[in-house]
């Protein structure tokens, strides 16, 4: 079991809203509307970790350890939206979510494969840890600086929970679990090929709901992602390659193989999927 150890290492780096965040330091002179207004639309976005806890707990009955552990995940990433609301509560009142558009994205998402599913969380956090530093970078008044920086390095430890799961879903069901995580790997790696973010809050995922059915879509302005990622935090090229090589690594070192591009991760999915297949197939009389 995964969750003592998990919960014991994230008790022990765990910041606190009063003592670890600068408030006194805060400039309002550095801080922009615009700026502002991208706080308000992450907060509302950090939201949505509750419709995603209950999904794993809907999705994963079988699985207690992991169950457990999402009681650690959940605190951290409501935490997140609570301190930039705490942020704009007390530098930007008027900007504060309400409490409607806070539940507007609380909707049920349709079952998934529990293992696809925890690949996609992986390189979702792995992604979150980019999008805040850069946005630490960007942003010019120090709090919110500290904040973004802060609440990117708990997305990266997550990301490290989410692989030690993982790990124990190799050893527990072997080439069923390489298939899915190879398989999502390549999807979550190629995001310059699609025309949108690759990230959970951005997937469709409830069928009867389409085409409001990512959590972006229910925010108060659906298309601000995309602003915020080309034209003011600017995830360039640059960025999206620190986030590609580094899910290759993760599976580089989780598959205990080299992929040095998200073709090399393909033929290593499509090598799993053939053998699998030759598994399924009659012997031979």
């Amino acid at each position: 079991m995964l969750y003592p150890e998990l919960f014991k290492s994230l008790e022990q780096v765990r910041w606190n809203m009063d003592k670890d965040i600068p408030w006194d330091q805060f400039d309002p002179t550095l801080l922009t509307d615009e700026q502002a207004q991208t706080i308000r639309m992450n907060a509302i976005t950090e939201w949505s970790a509750l419709p995603a806890t209950e999904m794993f707990l809907r999705d994963n009955r079988g699985d207690s350890d992991f169950s457990a552990f999402m009681s650690v995940w959940f605190f951290e990433e409501q935490k997140h939206s609570l301190v930039l609301m705490e942020y704009l509560r007390r530098f930007r009142p008027e900007l504060c979510p309400t409490e409607a558009e806070l539940h507007n994205v609380r909707f049920e998402f349709d079952p998934a494969p529990p293992l696809e599913t925890l690949m996609m969380h992986f390189c979702g956090e792995i992604r979150l840890n980019h999008w805040y530093r850069r946005a630490a970078e960007w942003h010019t008044e120090p709090v919110i600086k500290q904040i973004y920086k802060i609440i990117s390095q708990d997305e990266a430890r997550h990301g490290g929970a989410y692989l030690r799961y993982m790990k124990k879903a190799l050893t527990e069901v072997g080439d069923k679990a390489r298939a899915a995580f190879a398989k999502i790997g390549v999807l979550m790696a190629s995001a310059r090929r699609t025309e949108k973010p690759l990230h959970p809050t951005n997937l469709h995922v409830n069928q009867a709901l389409f085409p409001n059915d990512t959590v972006q879509s229910r925010l108060p302005d659906p298309e601000w992602l995309e602003q915020w990622l080309d034209t003011q935090i600017k995830f360039d090229g640059e960025w999206e390659k620190k986030v590609v090589d580094r899910i290759l690594h993760n599976m580089s070192l989780l598959f205990e193989c080299t992929f040095e591009t998200v073709q090399d991760l393909n033929r290593y999915r499509k090598e799993v999927a053939a053998r699998m297949l030759a598994a399924s197939q009659p012997a031979a009389v």
